[in-house]
């Protein structure tokens, strides 16, 4: 299970195992209080040249691991949805792909994945911008390749 806080990134990668990580009050399974600490499970991140260690917890009644997660990111990506989306606006936009820090084969993979989402999910000619604010209001991840 993941629970996304607000957190600073750069702090995280500064302090490492120290950062001061906030305990949830409870599993969000059952809801018992006894949470325990379960290490740090390594996850990169746009910007950082190595992996972030981000703090997991255990319950003890239903074994549920916690996975503590940076706000603002989709699961399983290293860009933030914001970075996904201005991205894929310009391209759409302007025809260009933007060259910052990210490579054209990733912003084509979010690009092919959203054509096929909206299309699974929306009539063909749905813009795609609005689909992916269509989708992320559903709770869907716009730019994943599963449906």
């Amino acid at each position: 299970m993941i629970i996304s806080v607000c957190v600073d990134l750069k702090q995280i990668f500064l302090q490492g195992r120290e950062f001061k990580w906030i305990k949830p009050d409870n599993c969000l399974r059952c809801g018992s209080v006894r949470l325990w600490g379960h290490g740090f499970v390594s996850a990169y991140f746009d910007g950082f040249g190595q992996a972030l260690l981000l703090r997991r917890f255990r319950c003890p009644d239903c074994r549920c691991v916690i996975r503590m997660k940076p706000t603002g990111y989709f699961p399983r990506f290293q860009a933030r949805i914001t970075k996904i989306r201005i991205c894929l606006s310009f391209r759409l936009f302007s025809g260009n792909w933007l060259i910052m820090d990210l490579s054209k084969s990733r912003q084509r993979h979010w690009l092919w994945a959203l054509k096929r989402k909206s299309a699974a999910f929306f009539s063909v000619g749905q813009h795609l911008i609005d689909a992916f604010d269509r989708l992320m209001k559903m709770g869907r991840i716009p730019v994943s390749r599963a449906i």
